[in-house]
């Protein structure tokens, strides 16, 4: 059955935008939505935007200031560890002249008879008169210094960094 109105010369087309009217929804209401959802997104777009902008920018600031800080104080740090394996080496030198003079130490007090002498001055003081009486002929080696090291060419003094003070207390004649 066709809608025909005797007024209209088209009948179907008249009513078929009379129901298109009908039954299409409010379009304020949608748009409303969807403007607020698009205005949400284009907010959290900037907040990302500048987030972005400000990371950038911090990491321009650690390239461009902080990093040749950092290669500065590695350059330090290899040579304070250049002094420290000096010092090292330094220590273990004095430590074996030190073992060496120990040992020499040691001759010397066997062969001049300190620990012995000390020994006789006891007994002799002790009321035993067939021990402290016996006289020893001295012998006297002769005693040279080994070759040591010396500080001054392991750690060489500026003249300008040490200067000789002057007594702080003079004394008057």
């Amino acid at each position: 059955m066709l809608l025909v109105d005797a007024d209209r010369p088209e009948p179907v087309r008249g009513g078929a935008r009379e129901l298109a009217v009908f039954l299409t929804p409010e379009p304020g209401a949608e748009a409303k939505e969807v403007e607020e959802t698009i205005e949400g997104l284009l907010l959290r777009l900037e907040e990302f935007c500048s987030l972005a902008d400000m990371i950038r920018s911090d990491t321009s600031q650690i390239l461009e200031e902080n990093i040749p800080l950092l290669k500065a104080k590695v350059v330090e740090m290899r040579g304070i560890y250049a002094k420290v394996d000096q010092l090292e080496a330094f220590v273990k030198m004095v430590r074996r002249h030190v073992s060496f003079l120990e040992a020499h130490v040691l001759q010397a007090e066997r062969d001049h008879g300190a620990l012995s002498q000390a020994l006789r001055k006891w007994l002799g003081s002790s009321g035993l008169p067939a021990l402290g009486n016996k006289r020893w002929a001295p012998v006297a080696p002769t005693f040279e210094l080994p070759v040591l090291y010396r500080t001054e060419d392991y750690f060489p003094v500026d003249v300008g960094e040490v200067m000789p003070r002057a007594p702080s207390c003079q004394r008057r004649l």
